[in-house]
């Protein structure tokens, strides 16, 4: 049978079972919502702006509308998730997923899209967090950064299928209204989701947090675990919580070295200029040319995203997440600097795409797949949930204000913002190597002690 945490060493990566896929199929199904919800909003830029009468401003505004709400989602969704278990509140999430969808399908004014853009931006930002925590908490150490790096490739094919849904209605000539269909068919997904979360267990990890030693041992048999592993599981756990104080709570003075990874790791994630590129890639690629349309060059990049993230996965648990973010970092200053001197015209305007093709070839393997992994790993099991959402808030409050930014700077110089995130990718090249420890492997207790925390 199956250990959710093998020995301190780390160990080789055990089998997995059923028990434990379903339920990193079902938490990782949240990352498929996240892309698709916030990708999709690239195929209705043009519609919006004809529907609502929108200039450059108040379309950054409508874009960035959703990221209010996943930044307020992902502040609070660690208070809920560290009270009612990551698994409660990702089905009262699911909900909001399934309200998004269906309300901006039937918005009946600008006002209406933006309140259920929020209402959607909230299922997002909340599982940003609570998802990777509950994956990274019923994960074995050999193989967490690959089954947490799953809830990324989701966001990614989610991210695809936004595209692919975009270009199909697109082409069924749905008329002015096609934006509605467009946004409208995220529900059914969501609805899928909520009946799957239905049947995993709690976290073990969460309930032997809150006592509930029982329950505990029916998850971790639940997850394919035998009795006697499962026994030893709940010991190492136990120890674990009565080696730290009572009631644990998340500070600056303890948890200062977790706190600025997570920031450091969000942060560059949205210095990429990813989301920023993949909210307005229909604009961009329309305001460079070439013989294909926006639409097919969008699928093209959803689909180098999906493969290269596919290759994060496979190599997070070899190479490490701190190899992968600095050879990221290097490939995708380069890609962001070549698409820009095409923008500004010292190149052809056909590299656009082999240059973005370049830069999400870097970055799906790298910040892509490691940051949802490094933030639900650094922090102790105690505060997992609201140390998560400091990573994750910072990462929606960056992307929403980078995405209501980009359409008014773009309109000055579309160049100008790909040089800045170039910039970026370079600096996050010497914070890694200089700041950042290797986490691969490690067993979540052993990592609080390696971060001073224990």
């Amino acid at each position: 049978m199956t250990a959710i945490v093998p020995d301190q060493s780390g160990g080789s990566a055990p089998p997995l079972n059923a028990g434990l896929l379903a339920c990193i199929v079902t938490a990782a199904l949240a990352g498929l919502l996240f892309g698709f919800d916030t990708a999709v909003i690239s195929g209705t830029t043009v519609s919006l702006t004809r529907a609502y009468g929108l200039d450059s401003f108040w379309l950054g505004v409508t874009v960035s509308s959703a990221l209010w709400g996943t930044l307020i989602g992902a502040l609070f969704a660690g208070i809920p998730g560290d009270r009612f278990g990551s698994r409660d509140t990702l089905r009262v999430l699911a909900l909001f997923y399934v309200a998004g969808g269906i309300g901006c399908g039937l918005a009946w004014s600008w006002e209406s899209l933006v309140f259920f853009r929020v209402i959607a931006g909230l299922a997002v930002g909340g599982s940003s967090v609570l998802a990777p925590v509950y994956i990274s908490e019923i994960a074995p150490p050999a193989r967490r950064g690959g089954l947490v790096a799953a809830f990324q490739f989701n966001i990614i094919l989610g991210i695809l299928l936004a595209y692919v849904s975009n270009a199909i209605i697109a082409a069924l000539a749905l008329g002015a209204d096609d934006w509605r269909w467009k946004f409208g068919v995220s529900a059914a997904p969501a609805i899928v989701f909520l009946l799957l979360l239905l049947r995993i267990p709690h976290s073990p990890r969460w309930l032997m947090a809150k006592g509930r030693v029982a329950e505990a041992r029916d998850a971790l048999a639940r997850v394919g675990m035998g009795e006697e592993q499962a026994e030893k599981e709940l010991a190492a756990i136990h120890a674990g919580f009565a080696a730290k104080p009572s009631g644990e709570k998340l500070s600056w003075r303890r948890h200062r070295k977790p706190i600025m990874l997570a920031l450091l790791v969000a942060g560059f994630n949205q210095l990429s200029g990813i989301n920023a590129l993949l909210y307005y890639l229909n604009d961009i690629f329309a305001a460079a040319g070439g013989a294909l349309s926006a639409d097919v060059q969008a699928i093209i990049i959803g689909v180098v995203n999906g493969i290269f993230t596919a290759v994060g996965m496979l190599l997070i648990d070899r190479l490490g997440r701190k190899t992968l973010l600095m050879v990221g970092s290097a490939g995708m200053a380069a890609s962001l600097t070549v698409a820009g001197l095409a923008l500004g015209g010292s190149l052809p305007g056909w590299i656009v795409l082999p240059a973005l093709i370049g830069f999400i070839a870097f970055f799906a393997p790298s910040t892509g797949a490691v940051i949802w992994v490094y933030i639900s790993e650094v922090f102790p099991t105690a505060v997992r949930g609201r140390g998560s959402a400091v990573g994750a808030s910072t990462h929606w409050g960056l992307d929403a204000i980078i995405a209501a930014a980009f359409p008014t700077v773009a309109a000055l110089s579309v160049s100008l913002p790909f040089y800045v995130f170039a910039a970026m990718m370079l600096l996050q090249l010497v914070v890694v190597a200089l700041y950042f420890p290797e986490t691969k492997g490690v067993p979540l207790e052993e990592m609080e002690r390696r971060l001073g925390i224990g």
